[in-house]
């Protein structure tokens, strides 16, 4: 087996660009496209599993139907109805660059996980911190703000480091509406030459390097705001 590394040394047409700067370039957009995208997700997922637990059948049953439309829409079906779709019906989205609408797509379907997740941190805190919070005369979003979630979301963090990373790894669908990130300059620099194997191993190692140092820097933080001796209740 002949390997050719030098290749991504090699210009690629336009008389300054080489594929090593192609290659940093599309880890850049992905990067880009995940760090947004999980921005959208935090945000709108712990609304929306904060949402699931209060005590109104009305705000908790559109939470519910939130997180069980899009975590029920494979991905790539999401992305393709926000690129073609929803920019038909609402016609003002067609000047939206297509970066923001994956940066959508991936971040609403991304954030019906982090709501389950943020749902099930709340709902295995003890009653008692609900009714210690009301009885001291909090109102119930002082309760959630002040008491609930600072404890949920730390009990939360593994699995939401497990989410951060696989919105790194999902974020390889913006190749389907062309931007160029880390899946499609693989596809298109395999195409014009043909050193495959060395594309696909350089690209599977950044999307390794970009994911390890995502679940490395949250297990730290994970260390530093773990609850002492917790055990979950519910009740």
């Amino acid at each position: 087996m002949n390997w050719e590394w030098q290749f991504f040394l090699r210009d690629i047409g336009d008389g300054e660009t080489t594929y090593l700067d192609w290659m940093i370039s599309a880890w850049g957009w992905t990067l880009a496209v995940a760090g947004c995208a999980w921005v959208v997700a935090l945000l709108f997922g712990s609304i929306i599993g904060t949402l699931r637990t209060v005590p109104n059948r009305w705000l908790a049953g559109a939470a519910n139907a939130w997180v069980e439309l899009f975590r029920n829409i494979p991905l790539l079906v999401q992305i393709f109805l926000w690129y073609f779709v929803v920019p038909t019906l609402v016609p003002p989205l067609q000047q939206v660059p297509s970066f923001i609408m994956v940066v959508l797509g991936l971040g609403f379907f991304t954030s019906a996980r982090v709501a389950e997740q943020v749902r099930a941190g709340i709902q295995s805190l003890s009653r008692g911190q609900r009714n210690a919070g009301l009885a001291l005369g909090l109102t119930l979003p002082q309760t959630y703000r002040f008491v609930l979630l600072p404890m949920a979301f730390r009990i939360v963090l593994p699995p939401l480091t497990s989410e951060a990373m696989n919105i790194i790894k999902n974020s390889s669908v913006a190749f389907a509406v062309s931007i160029s990130e880390l899946t499609m300059f693989a596809m298109q620099a395999q195409e014009e030459t043909s050193r495959g194997i060395e594309v696909y191993l350089a690209v599977t190692s950044l999307y390794i390097v970009s994911t390890m140092v995502v679940n490395r820097a949250l297990a730290y933080v994970e260390t530093r705001v773990r609850v002492p001796g917790y055990v979950g209740g519910g009740k």
